[in-house]
């Protein structure tokens, strides 16, 4: 007997994937990824104090990780 379940999940998921700009969901473009995530960067490297202190804090999690 065929596995016609498990097809049936997957083109319904292809249909609501294709209905919704084409794309799988939980998926986006890496453009679109990184405007979302500049903002909060500029954000935090105010809050934190600058370049220098985000290094330093870098620096001490690599160092406490092992690396």
């Amino acid at each position: 007997m065929a596995d016609t379940a498990t097809r049936t999940v997957i083109r319904t998921q292809e249909r609501r994937a294709a209905a919704f700009g084409g794309r799988r969901p939980g998926q986006r473009h890496p453009l679109v990824a990184t405007a979302m995530v500049l903002p909060l960067a500029a954000l935090l490297l105010y809050v934190i104090g600058g370049w220098e202190a985000v290094v330093t804090q870098a620096s001490s999690v690599g160092v406490m990780l092992g690396r």
